[in-house]
């Protein structure tokens, strides 16, 4: 009987801490609740006007380009790729920015 009784007692400070760390998460997560489906959604639309924004005004620029100073070469086509290079890294910088900040916040969570 001793010897469940000091099983016990070993027992209980591993699960009251355990429930304290619960109760802790818990509390957290209401306080700094995570961001929902809308976020997703405005975070893909701005991701898709980063790509589609430089990719327009470079084929504006060239459609301009190519009216007034004719040349041998394409300058619409030149500059849609221009542009669609340009937005494509402007949306990996926005993710990438994302991502290292859902990163950091889930540390703070954790400490």
């Amino acid at each position: 009987m001793s010897d469940e009784s000091e099983k016990n007692m070993q027992k209980e400070p591993d699960f009251a801490r355990q429930v304290g760390l619960k109760a802790e998460r818990k509390l957290l997560a209401r306080r700094n609740p995570t961001p929902g489906v809308w976020f997703g959604l405005g975070m893909m639309g701005l991701i898709g006007w980063s790509v589609a924004v430089p990719t327009l005004l470079g084929t504006a620029l060239g459609l301009w380009l190519d009216q007034h100073y004719a040349s041998r070469h394409s300058w619409t086509l030149a500059l849609l790729v221009a542009g669609l290079a340009l937005g494509c890294f402007n949306a990996w910088h926005w993710v990438v920015k994302e991502d290292n900040a859902m990163h950091e916040r889930g540390q703070k969570k954790d400490e």
